[in-house]
């Protein structure tokens, strides 16, 4: 089993500012996750826009919902960002975030 984590404290915050039964949806997928099952939700593979290794849980609806995670790094599930969106579309900011959390999470690893 995978552990679990959020890269931030601002990735958790996101993630449970967030309504209950999304993150209820959210939650029973990176829990398949960890054990090594496929998502039940749609998911897309965001390795070329955000980077290696990024894929998105995706809610669709009005709003729609996100939630992009990593596996790569650490034997882990690693939340990077969670947010909701209205437009259809890619929402650049938030993966613009997510793209620096990555980041953030690489350059951490290679210092420990």
């Amino acid at each position: 089993m995978k552990r679990f984590a959020f890269v931030s404290n601002a990735a958790e915050r996101e993630y449970k500012d967030l309504p209950d039964g999304i993150q209820d949806e959210f939650g029973k997928d990176l829990r398949r996750i960890q054990y090594g099952e496929d998502p039940i939700l749609a998911i897309k593979n965001l390795s070329s826009s955000v980077g290696s290794g990024v894929t998105e849980l995706i809610i669709n609806g009005s709003p729609a919902y996100r939630c992009l995670y990593v596996t790569k790094y650490e034997d882990a599930v690693i939340v990077l960002h969670s947010f909701s969106k209205t437009t259809n579309g890619v929402d650049q900011p938030a993966m613009n975030l997510a793209q620096q959390r990555l980041k953030e999470l690489q350059a951490a690893l290679k210092k420990s």
